[in-house]
């Protein structure tokens, strides 16, 4: 599938109607999510036939960008019952398989590193702080491949720094800088659209034993 044939199947998905500003909930859009996943499966091999999870999964958006690359299986993972909702949804127009499970990140059903590749773009921690590195920390004890993350460009030394030091990764590459719109979904936002530098992370997990998967 070509990039931009990807990136029009994800800008026709169904988004938040009533977003949750505790949760931090931003549609990743299909510009960002078509080229975080097309980069992730055609520069390093990391979606086709994989078992891919995507972490905080919103409305689904990256987990089935993985899928119509031709993931062997999908996991996507949210807090938040309506959402996933919306992502079933979405997976269902598509006609596409992806599981989903409803849990918090930071207590998941299984444990070891039970997928190739982890998917995400998690809260920045403007509400909690350090809600960004939980959401790392956990993606790197569960992905025995590559993590795949967006954080805020203002942020890139100390996530290396965690990363590395803290979260037992092998290595930390910012792919790319991209441009976030942070469109205008709550009454604190002043202003119809906002830009954000955010840097697209690949992470290598240290290698460990594997266990299987029991969602």
């Amino acid at each position: 599938m070509k990039l931009k044939q990807l990136e029009g199947i994800l800008g026709s998905l169904e988004q938040f109607s009533n977003p949750k500003i505790e949760l931090e909930q931003y549609p990743t859009g299909p510009h960002i999510a078509s080229r975080m996943l097309y980069t992730a499966e055609n520069s390093f091999g990391d979606v086709s036939n994989k078992v891919v999870a995507d972490f905080g999964c919103g409305c689904g958006t990256l987990g089935l960008a993985a899928a119509l690359l031709e993931a062997e299986h999908v996991i996507g993972l949210d807090i938040d019952s309506e959402s996933l909702e919306i992502a079933a949804t979405n997976a269902d127009e598509l006609e596409v398989d992806m599981q989903f499970v409803q849990c918090d990140i930071k207590n998941l059903p299984w444990k070891g590193q039970i997928v190739d590749t982890v998917v995400m773009n998690p809260p920045f921690g403007t509400r909690k702080k350090g809600a960004d590195m939980d959401f790392l920390s956990v993606a790197l004890k569960v992905a025995s491949q590559a993590v795949y993350s967006l954080h805020k460009t203002t942020t890139r030394e100390h996530v290396k720094r965690a990363a590395l030091r803290d979260f037992n990764a092998s290595s930390a590459e910012v792919i790319c800088e991209l441009r976030y719109d942070v469109p205008q979904l709550y009454k604190f936002h002043k202003k119809k659209e906002v830009d954000i530098a955010v840097d697209l992370w690949r992470f290598v997990p240290k290698r460990h034993n594997m266990r299987s998967a029991n969602c």
